[in-house]
Order: structure tokens, then C-alpha cells, then sequence
């Protein structure tokens, strides 16, 4: 299960733009398109009808025109038209809150009641030209959970990630796990190293040496109902590591949106946000390059194991130290579902 009353990104600005969009989120097939004055709109992607997909139609003048029939929908779910028909008795179908921001489209699966913008997580990087940002998207067959867990453990990348941003010294440091409220902090700070293919390439790009000792820094940060936020970078050795000067660094944020798809599929928008050289688009582009491949692995993994998992449903999994940032993430998630259901 997953917490509905939460907001979700449900795709970036650019794919919804002339055409609907369809994409199922939290088990709730959605279409998502501009409507009047290009305001982004959610519906249930169902012709009251005869139960087409909408997002097989077209939006004209901002209305949302079913491709079977020609049945034209509101942004509130009520048929505005059909040719030849009087649609004053069509059932309506669902709306949800739908919100774009940050260069996001957002989506609230639940009550859209309780649908409240104040709540939308706040990315101060995105407003910021002092950052620049590029990312992607890939479609996992995992549950969201096993994401979370992935982020939250950074100790798979020596192995995962062996020939781009793993190091022994990840495996020989331990993590500090804390819980502020609903977010869970795992942190890793590791000293006087050597820095990785990843980051020699980064230090390359902030015009700094690269085959100098490093300190290195993996703060990961889960808040619900599924991101996972990680400040990560490399300082030259010696200049106080997190907390060095720009002169001295290069850090970044990487940035893991997971929204469920299914109990066992998700949407997984992931990228990085950088403080360093913003104007370089060849960096950038770069950067993002390494980032697909490095989450590229993770995802065969994450699939075998969602396999394994549901060939062998009853077998306990072991809890170990460095689990401690996903268990406690899965805590939040659980308490937050238990007062939905609480609800009703």
C-alpha cells in the first residue's frame, strides 16, 4: 500500500504539453493535460462512454477530447459536449489535485479535499540560478519500498557501483541514523580518501585537482511520502570536508522522486542539482549522463529482487546496521497509512 493523501510527482512539465499524458499513479489510472489558460488538469482516464482511455484523445482549445467518440470533458470531470448527444446525464468521473511546479507536474491521489499546495516538498534549488539541475526518468518493476531502502543504504554502491562512484572506504565507514518528525537522516562522512571516477570527473568540471585526497560526504534525507533527497560531494582534504569552501568542493544534490506505479512498479524521477558552474550546459549534460548509467544499475538489481521477493513471500529478510535509514523510512511510511486507514 501506499499513502494517497501525499503529494507525488507525476512528470515533468515538458511531457505534458500538447498532447493528454496517461500514467498510473498509486494504482489510480490518470490523465494529465493543459487545460484553459494552460493550467495542468487531472482526471481519471476513463470515457464516461464508453470507457476508453482519454489519454488516446486530444486536447483542442483546452478541452480534453475523447479519441473513440469525440466526447469532450471539464476540468472538473463533467462532459461538456458529445456530437449529437446530450450529455446533461453523463455520470462524471474523477478529479484530482494536480499542481506544476519546480519544473514538476504534482498530483494528489487522494481526497482532493485534503489536497493542500502548502505541503508540496520545497525545492530551493529549483528557484535558485545559482543551481542547475538535469535529470531523467526511468519506469522500475520494484515496489517503492525496496527504492527507499536502495537510497537510503548507500553501502551497495562498492558493489553496484564499483567502476563509477564506489570505494571500499563506504563499506569501512559506519552511518549516523536520527529522525526529525517524519524525516529520516542517514549520514556518512568519510576522510582523506581517494575520490572516484564520479567525482575526479566533477572535480574536472569545478576547474579543481583531482588526483589530490578527498573528504567525502553522503547525507541521505527521506521524507514522505517517498523522496529521498541526498546532499553528496568531495572536498580537497584538509578544508573541513562538508563544510569547505566552494573554492575547495564540488557538491550536489541528488535528487530521487519515487512514485508508485503499482504495488510492485514504480515511477522513478531521478537527477542532480549542483551549485558549481550552473552555465555550463556540457557539464550538465554530462553529469547526467553519469547519473543514468549509475541508476541504470541499480535497476536490473532492484528488479531480481522484487522477483525473488514474490517467489519467496514468506522468507524473513535480515535487519542489519546499515538498514537502519530504510527501516526507520518504512516506519513513517506504515504510520502514515495507519492513520489514512485510521480515517476511513
Amino acid at each position: 500500500m501506499f499513502p494517497k493523501n501525499a503529494w507525488y510527482v507525476a512528470g515533468t512539465a515538458d511531457e505534458v504539453q500538447g498532447k493528454p499524458l496517461g500514467r498510473k499513479i498509486c494504482g489510480e489510472s490518470m490523465v494529465f493535460y493543459r487545460g484553459p489558460e494552460g493550467k495542468v488538469t487531472a482526471l481519471e482516464d476513463f470515457c464516461p462512454h464508453r470507457g476508453a482511455p482519454l489519454s488516446l484523445g486530444s486536447v483542442v482549445d483546452g478541452k480534453l477530447t475523447c479519441g473513440y467518440h469525440g466526447l469532450e470533458m471539464g476540468c472538473d470531470g463533467k462532459t461538456v459536449a458529445m456530437p449529437g448527444q446530450r450529455v446533461r446525464g453523463f455520470p462524471a468521473i474523477r478529479a484530482f489535485a494536480a499542481v506544476e511546479r519546480y519544473g514538476f507536474i504534482w498530483v494528489w491521489p487522494g481526497d482532493i479535499a485534503q489536497a493542500d499546495e502548502s505541503k508540496l516538498h520545497h525545492l530551493g534549488w529549483a528557484e535558485n540560478p545559482a543551481w542547475a539541475y538535469g535529470g531523467g526518468l526511468f519506469h522500475i518493476n520494484c515496489g517503492y519500498r525496496l527504492m527507499v531502502d536502495n537510497l537510503m543504504d548507500l553501502t551497495h554502491e562498492t558493489y553496484v557501483h564499483a567502476s563509477s562512484i564506489g570505494q571500499k572506504e563506504i563499506d569501512e565507514t559506519p552511518t549516523k541514523t536520527e529522525v526529525d518528525g517524519d524525516e529520516v537522516i542517514t549520514s556518512r562522512h568519510m576522510e582523506n580518501i581517494s575520490a572516484p571516477p564520479f567525482w575526479r570527473m566533477a572535480l574536472r568540471g569545478n576547474k579543481l585537482a583531482d588526483d589530490v585526497p578527498v573528504d567525502r560526504w553522503q547525507i541521505c534525507r527521506f521524507s514522505p511520502p517517498s523522496h529521498v533527497m541526498i546532499e553528496v560531494g568531495v572536498a580537497h582534504a584538509g578544508h573541513g570536508g562538508y563544510d569547505a569552501p566552494a573554492a575547495h568542493k564540488v557538491s550536489s544534490i541528488v535528487v530521487d522522486f519515487i512514485t508508485p506505479e503499482t504495488e510492485t512498479s514504480i515511477w522513478y524521477f531521478w537527477g542532480m542539482a549542483r551549485n558549481f558552474n550552473p552555465q555550463d550546459s556540457a557539464l550538465t549534460a554530462s553529469i547526467r549522463e553519469g547519473q543514468r548509467k549509475i541508476f541504470s544499475e541499480d535497476l536490473q538489481m532492484l528488479e531480481m529482487q522484487q522477483r525473488n521477493l514474490l517467489a519467496h513471500p514468506d522468507r524473513q529478510l535480515l535487519m542489519l546496521n546499515i538498514d537502519s535509514g530504510g527501516v526507520r523510512s518504512r516506519r513513517v511510511i506504515d504510520r502514515l497509512l495507519a492513520a489514512e486507514a485510521a480515517v476511513g
